[in-house]
């Protein structure tokens, strides 16, 4: 990768700490930083893989950045921007779009497996409403939290809670949608709601994905979506067949093939799946090779997760001084995963990876879809868990984050030597943790970073094995070239009248016995 190649080139130009900031500049759709601490909307999502340009900055922090995307080649096996787009824009959901003055409804489960115990639903209401406030051109009207013992059901709400509703959602001028704050609508209740109450019915499914697509901006995004849209086309089309079985049209056979119309556009669906499966597998592997090339240069990753608007990018922010981030007060403001580099106190680089966000009960078939662009976290040196403090359910989040951690199977090194950072310590008063060895910061304010990095410092240098020596070398053998080949050059200080140099590296035991086996030796 030509972005990884230019980093390693630089690394050995590096001057005395003071005198350089590395950053790594990410194209990241991004609101004003002072917004994102008032919100409290909730999410897991992943974002596909973009290890920006990496371009170190003078003093003066001249800023010329472009992404890597703008600065590879193109890989012929990797599918193109017009492949990715033609997929995209391929069979969108109809009915969504556009603008929308919504009724929510919440179901609130009395007992049962279905119940929640670690919320209320006055904050699963709030939770929703994030969510339609997230969408330009969709307003929230009104909305009820309606209890119900039979969620499994068709109508979920017993017969007179259901038409209680139907009289209150027809009575409620204005609206032209209905959503239903549950994982997923089947096809029959979709329709019955609909044919009831005579507007568009949403399920927490659909609106999320449609968050996802406003929001997606590379390649892997895009394709990630539209392999998730492929259920909702099913459902859909499994009501409009439905709809034509009821005027006596829908088992027609279309133009002597010998196959109906459902099992045309059924059979158009599954060649899509494929081919944006196909498309999504070149993608992996090409994030696979990024992956083995930065581990090649020994790059310690250190991938920031955390629930949404806790507060990541600000911090990353922080610790990078990356003027081009600007984090947004916005569910899903990006689906991208995105990397920056930044310095530890030992001048130690690092690569801190921004990962999407969590959301509590993000449905299943969203996790299957998006949990392939979270494959990367499993390959960092380091976790760094970021909670907002701030938030009521803030214990609820963590609860979430841990659980979607626990089913993408990270590995027990990384669960146990993972970071909890307390943030936006700022907003609240007096606040003492829980949590013994909770790291307690302000990412807006700058507070507390100092101890962080300490914590992170230890903690990678500890994971990876790595050490920072300072090793004297003849530049009259290849040791120096092996070194830059084989280790991470951090400095060189070169003394001219003995012809030697004073390297600063940093080296893993391994490494490090392999080099002096090769030259002190001799």
């Amino acid at each position: 990768m030509r972005t990884l190649r230019r980093v390693s080139s630089w690394l050995p130009l590096l001057q005395p700490p003071g005198s350089w900031r590395a950053a790594a500049c990410c194209r990241l759709t991004a609101p004003p930083a002072a917004a994102l601490r008032h919100k409290h909307p909730p999410p897991l999502l992943s974002r596909p893989f973009t290890v920006s340009l990496c371009r170190l900055r003078n003093e003066e922090d001249s800023s010329n950045t472009r992404t890597e995307e703008e600065e590879e080649e193109e890989d012929e096996d990797v599918p193109g921007d017009s492949e990715v787009e033609d997929l995209f824009q391929q069979h969108v959901p109809v009915g969504i779009g556009g603008q929308h003055n919504v009724f929510i409804v919440h179901p609130n489960v009395k007992w049962g497996s279905r119940k929640q115990h670690l919320t209320t639903a006055e904050l699963m209401m709030a939770e929703a409403e994030g969510l339609v406030k997230t969408l330009d051109n969709w307003t929230v009207v009104d909305k009820i939290i309606l209890s119900t013992k039979t969620p499994e059901k068709k109508r979920i709400f017993g017969k007179g809670n259901f038409q209680s509703l139907t009289e209150r959602i027809r009575q409620t001028s204005g609206i032209n949608a209905v959503f239903v704050n549950v994982d997923r609508l089947s096809p029959l209740s979709e329709r019955e709601f609909e044919e009831a109450w005579g507007v568009k019915v949403f399920d927490r499914y659909s609106v999320v994905l449609h968050i996802f697509r406003c929001n997606a901006r590379t390649k892997e995004a895009k394709l990630q979506i539209s392999l998730a849209e492929i259920p909702l086309l099913r459902s859909r089309l499994k009501n409009e067949m439905a709809n034509l079985d009821q005027q006596g049209g829908g088992s027609r056979y279309i133009g002597g093939s010998g196959e109906t119309l459902y099992e045309v556009q059924q059979r158009l669906l599954k060649e899509r799946e494929l081919k944006i499966r196909s498309a999504l597998e070149k993608l992996r592997r090409k994030r696979h090779l990024r992956r083995a090339q930065r581990k090649h240069k020994e790059f310690p990753v250190v991938s920031v997760l955390g629930y949404t608007n806790c507060g990541k990018t600000t911090l990353i922010k922080a610790l990078t001084g990356d003027r081009s981030l600007q984090p947004r007060n916005q569910l899903f403001a990006t689906l991208d995963v995105t990397v920056h580099a930044g310095q530890l106190p030992n001048h130690v680089t690092v690569l801190y990876v921004d990962t999407i966000g969590f959301l509590s009960q993000l449905p299943h078939q969203l996790i299957d879809s998006f949990s392939a662009t979270l494959e990367d976290i499993k390959y960092s040196d380091l976790l760094v868990h970021v909670r907002d403090i701030s938030h009521p359910e803030t214990v609820n989040q963590k609860e979430n984050v841990l659980n979607v951690l626990k089913d993408l199977q990270i590995p027990d090194r990384l669960m146990s030597s993972m970071l909890e950072v307390h943030n936006k310590i700022d907003l609240v008063d007096n606040y003492q943790p829980a949590e013994p060895d909770a790291l307690l910061i302000s990412a807006l304010e700058e507070r507390g970073l100092d101890k962080m990095k300490t914590a992170v410092e230890e903690e990678v240098m500890k994971s990876t094995g790595k050490h920072v020596l300072n090793l004297k070398v003849d530049l009259s053998t290849p040791q120096l070239s092996w070194l830059h080949r084989e280790a991470t050059v951090q400095d060189v200080q070169v003394n001219a009248d003995e012809g030697t140099a004073v390297v600063k590296v940093i080296i893993s035991a391994a490494t490090h016995g392999r080099y002096k086996k090769a030259f002190e030796g001799r």
